[in-house]
């Protein structure tokens, strides 16, 4: 979920992190015109809509009841790895 921005309050799913830049491409969020020649791909050319990328301080996951939560890490007694939790529930997120 966008928290911040001209988008803010929308959802979409997550393609792609860039974690040395802090930046994610969320699907439907921050769309941005891109101008195109024609080429054997689209031999129209023509303005194309394109994902452009949101600062991760700007998102928040969804926890299972579908509400933006604040994410803490917790030990998972079955396995011993590191697992996020939500701050507000306690349940895991994954």
């Amino acid at each position: 979920m966008v928290i911040a921005g001209d988008d803010r309050g929308k959802q979409g799913k997550v393609l792609e992190v860039d974690p040395g830049k802090e930046r994610a491409i969320v699907e439907g969020i921050a769309l941005v015109s891109k101008h195109t020649r024609p080429s054997a791909q689209n031999p129209k050319g023509g303005i194309l809509k394109k994902e452009s990328s949101v600062h991760i301080s700007n998102l928040k996951p969804i926890d299972n009841s579908g509400k933006p939560a604040r994410i803490g890490r917790k030990v998972d007694e079955k396995t011993g790895k590191s697992v996020r939790v939500s701050k507000k529930t306690g349940e895991v997120i994954k």
